[in-house]
């Protein structure tokens, strides 16, 4: 026993400092050594280490099998070698590997096509910002249409996320990843011909389809989740949400260049009409194929394997008996810790939706600006909130989730309500630009984008080992919920009082939120820790 244990420290020392090759062969070495002792007196019924890794060593996942037990999620090409090269390696290998990447991302390649999916899923959000209220008035809607084609989005969003979650459970990523691309693509056609076809209902239909292809943020956060070490999950969480944030506040830019360079040209090639609507559309759809391209080529598939059980440590038992304790209606107060994480998604989700809704407007009745000089200042402000969100890493080593949650929904709360004072130019009002800019700023710059990934990275957390793919869905589909109602009741506010008063409700939403967040945080710091 003695040998053993010697062993198994010699292994640990060998993976702290030397090479992979290093550590291959201390492993081989001490293998034999444990076997030596056994066979020298050591005895038949001499226990047996636990080797299983408590870090993916190649990628991972979880599953509904059993929520409180990992899963190891193994590349099958990967397998195949180790197998083939030496069966009884295989778990010493594992546990080099795990050591080593414990500070990292286990799969840094399926990182990146995950962010190339992401990116493409929001910039069908993004693009067609600039484009979309024009494209509304010219089939003949006002506000309350706007805000319905916005929601539509979010309604094709909210009805695929829980399946796609669920099926990247049962079917494996690649094949959900793939399926919603392809959806993506299509819908991007769909949506070019939204102008030639002269209907607001075909525009609903094809910002469903477009929501559908794009409902992967929780099948993409879950990945993630299960590839990084928990201490640092929320830096890579910020990274993946800095790419979408980056997909549907950055890339209005393109939108409005394309709208501004073809603006009243109109060019076709056989069947295919390019105009300032269609363009954006057309776009889309070579990005979703060059992305769908990748996913088949390039992401690896993915098998799982069920968990081994492992015993609770003194510290994750006494998490765990606060998360069962029954609360009020017979909820645990884990289940109350995620429904107010997904009612904070909900209200830092549908104050930007509401925004999303009613920016341009919002720029031309209250400030004279054109749309391509409003999407101009939203995207510069996005790339603002891009750098606050690879921030992330350093901001936390000063800040908890809680400290940012509360410091992000403030700062954009207090930039919504500065709005709420200022007149319209039909009631002769000269508002400088830079209100608005300012305005934005605090917004899209700095309050959302570190409060909401700060959420996230919270939910994450409080999830912990149970199934990510299922609960990531019904997050994103809280998300994308909080996209349909609040730009609907964005419109009906606007078309029927005023655009000011919906400035007033979303303030009172984002205080009443801190609020939930500064009574619950003992609460959710010990379940996330």
């Amino acid at each position: 026993m003695q040998n053993k244990e010697r062993a198994l420290l010699h292994i640990v020392a060998a993976t702290s400092r030397r090479s992979t090759s290093e550590v291959n062969t201390t492993i081989m070495a001490s293998m034999e050594l444990t076997e030596q002792g056994s066979n020298s007196g050591g005895g038949g019924d001499a226990p047996v280490v636990d080797a299983t890794p408590t870090f993916p060593p190649l990628s991972s996942t979880y599953s509904n099998v059993d929520d409180n037990h990992y899963v190891k999620m193994e590349d099958g090409d990967a397998n195949d070698q180790i197998e083939k090269s030496n069966s009884h390696n295989s778990q010493p290998l594992s546990i080099a590997n795990s050591v080593m990447t414990a500070e990292g991302l286990a799969d840094p390649i399926g990182f990146l096509i995950i962010c190339c999916v992401v990116l493409i899923g929001d910039m069908n959000r993004g693009v067609v910002f600039p484009i979309m209220w024009p494209l509304v008035q010219e089939l003949g809607g006002d506000a309350v249409w706007l805000g319905y084609a916005v929601g539509a989005f979010s309604f094709g969003r909210i009805i695929a996320s829980p399946t796609l979650g669920k099926w990247s459970i049962e079917f494996g990523y690649s094949k959900t990843l793939v399926g919603s691309t392809t959806t993506m693509l299509i819908a991007c056609l769909m949506f070019a011909q939204v102008y030639r076809v002269n209907s607001l209902y075909y525009l609903l239909f094809t910002q469903i389809m477009l929501g559908v292809g794009s409902a992967t943020l929780g099948v993409t956060r879950a990945f993630v989740a299960e590839i990084t070490a928990t201490r640092q999950r929320t830096v890579y969480i910020a990274l993946l949400t800095a790419v979408q944030y980056g997909g549907f506040t950055v890339t209005p830019l393109f939108g409005a260049l394309l709208m501004y360079a073809l603006q009243d040209n109109r060019y076709e090639v056989g069947f295919i009409v390019i105009d300032q609507y269609s363009a954006a559309a057309y776009f889309m759809a070579l990005l979703s194929a060059a992305t769908l391209a990748v996913l088949m080529t390039k992401f690896q598939n993915r098998n799982r394997t069920k968990p081994t059980k492992r015993k609770a440590s003194s510290r994750t038992s006494e998490r765990d008996e606060l998360a069962d304790r029954t609360m009020f209606c017979g909820i645990t107060v884990y289940d109350a810790a995620l429904l107010g994480c997904m009612l904070l998604n909900v209200s830092t989700k549908g104050s930007i939706g509401s925004f999303e809704t009613l920016g341009i407007s919002f720029a031309q009745s209250h400030f004279n600006l054109e749309p391509e000089t409003a999407g101009m200042i939203v995207s510069a402000n996005g790339m603002i909130g891009v750098i606050a969100l690879l921030s992330m890493s350093q901001l936390g080593k000063y800040f908890t989730d809680i400290q940012m949650i509360v410091g992000g929904m403030t700062v954009c709360a207090v930039g919504i309500i500065s709005f709420s004072a200022l007149q319209s130019v039909e009631d002769g009002a000269d508002n400088a630009t830079w209100k608005y800019f300012l305005g934005i700023f605090m917004i899209y710059g700095v309050g959302y984008p570190i409060g909401h990934t700060a959420v996230i990275g919270l939910f994450s957390k409080i999830v912990g080992r149970r199934a990510q793919g299922t609960l990531q869905g019904w997050f994103a589909s809280a998300g994308s919920l909080a996209r349909i109602l609040f730009p609907i009741m964005s419109g009906y506010i606007a078309q029927f009082d005023d655009i000011t008063t919906v400035f007033k409700v979303l303030f009172g939403i984002l205080a009443l939120s801190n609020f939930f967040v500064a009574v619950s945080s003992p609460t959710l710091t010990a379940l996330s820790n």
